[in-house]
C-alpha cells in the first residue's frame, strides 16, 4: 500500500484543500473528466446521494478534474452537489495519481483524465485504487467497500478486502 500523494488544491468556492486537512478520516478522491458531461453527472450524483452513508463511516468525497473554479461552481449549484470539487487546471494532481493519461475517441488520440478514484485511510495511506470505473455503479461499490472495513479492521489489514 502507498501513500497518497499530497495535494493542495481550490474548490468550487475558491477555498483550499489540502489532503492533510483530512487527516483521521477516510478519502474518496474520484477523478472525473469534465463538468456538466453525462457520465461525470451521473457519478456526482450518485456520490451526493450517497453523502449521508458514506459520512456515517466517516468517508469524505473528492472530486477532482481540470475544470476551472467558475466551471465546479455552476456543476455543483446545478446538481446541488454537496461535496467539494477540486480545481487542478495545471494538471499536477492528475499526472501525480497517474490518471492523466492518452485517450482516444474516434479515431483521435488527445490527453485526459481516466476515470479512476483513490479510497485513502485516515493516515493517508491508498488503500484502494478503484480504475476506469463505471459511473452509475461506483458511488454503490464505494459504500459496499466502506462498510467492509469495519469487518477487515477486526483482522488487521486492509489487504484481506481489497488486494487479496
Amino acid at each position: 500500500m502507498n501513500k497518497a500523494p499530497l495535494f493542495t488544491l481550490p474548490d468550487q468556492d475558491g477555498t483550499l484543500h489540502t489532503l492533510a486537512d483530512y487527516r483521521g478520516k477516510k478519502v474518496l478522491l474520484y477523478f472525473y473528466p469534465k463538468d456538466m458531461t453525462e457520465g461525470c453527472t451521473i457519478e456526482a450524483e450518485g456520490f451526493r446521494d450517497a453523502w449521508k452513508d458514506l459520512a456515517t463511516h466517516s468517508v469524505v468525497v473528492l472530486g477532482v478534474s481540470v475544470d476551472s473554479v467558475d466551471s465546479h461552481k455552476k456543476f455543483c449549484d446545478k446538481h446541488a452537489l454537496n461535496f467539494p470539487l477540486l480545481s487542478d487546471e495545471k494538471k499536477e494532481v492528475v499526472k501525480e495519481y497517474g490518471v492523466w493519461v492518452e485517450k482516444s475517441m474516434y479515431g483521435k488520440k488527445y490527453m485526459g483524465i481516466q476515470r479512476d478514484s483513490f479510497l485513502i485511510d485516515e493516515e493517508g495511506t491508498i488503500i484502494k485504487h478503484y480504475v476506469k470505473v463505471k459511473p452509475e455503479e461506483h458511488p454503490r461499490e464505494v459504500l459496499k467497500d466502506v462498510e467492509n472495513v469495519r469487518t477487515i479492521i477486526q483482522y488487521g489489514s486492509y489487504s484481506d478486502l481489497f488486494f487479496a
